[in-house]
């Protein structure tokens, strides 16, 4: 892959990840301004808490298959290092935290870079899947479902797989989560954080 052609794969991942979907459905559909709702924030969760389940759902599908094709960007010249699919990838999560439609808001990267994931190193995601519906079934807190998956892929990538590209990029990633999130991290110490209405932590605060 030349330079010519790295550049043009990460603008056009960058493209695909820089689709607002949860803005453009709350917009086209709802007739609501999701960046004006809940925590502003136009991932899946605030989309399931603002607009309801279906919407919430249909953006986490889009979300993650914009990292997988934000990925893909880095095949489209041939056969290429796996490497590739990773560096390529950041520019969908780049694009999906900061879309160039919507003043370069944008969400919390956590869908998006789970698609680029599932590309690079499928047992990562696989772990990182495991870690995240574990945590929500215990705390019903996506939020902490969300933070312990990238920690877990950081630690795992260091620790198990000696991949240092995908530590070094995951430990960027888990600490830009921990800063996306740090509305979450004070409700969570305060006890006010949201709770899915399901799993352990959901049933203990309806007893």
């Amino acid at each position: 892959m030349t330079i010519f052609h790295f550049i043009i794969s990460f603008i056009l991942a960058y493209l695909f990840g820089s689709i607002p979907t949860g803005y453009w459905i709350g917009k086209i559909f709802y007739k609501k301004n999701i960046l004006e709702l809940g925590s502003g924030n136009i991932g899946t969760t605030n989309t399931f808490r603002t607009l309801g389940p279906i919407p919430g759902t249909i953006v986490l599908i889009i979300d993650l298959c914009k990292g997988i094709l934000g990925a893909l960007m880095a095949s489209i010249w041939g056969p290429t290092p796996q490497w590739a699919f990773m560096v390529i990838g950041l520019g969908a999560i780049l694009g999906h935290t900061f879309s160039m439609w919507i003043g370069f808001k944008g969400g919390k990267a956590v869908a998006t870079s789970v698609g680029v994931l599932l590309l690079y190193s499928p047992s990562m995601f696989l772990a990182a899947v495991i870690a995240f519906i574990s945590s929500i079934l215990l705390t019903s807190m996506v939020s902490i479902g969300s933070m312990l998956g990238f920690t877990i892929v950081t630690l795992l990538s260091a620790f198990w797989l000696h991949d240092w590209l995908l530590t070094t990029i995951a430990l960027i990633l888990t600490i830009f989560v921990f800063y996306r999130h740090r509305g979450n991290i004070k409700r969570i110490f305060n006890g006010t954080e949201s709770k899915v209405p399901f799993g352990l932590g959901y049933w203990l605060s309806k007893k």
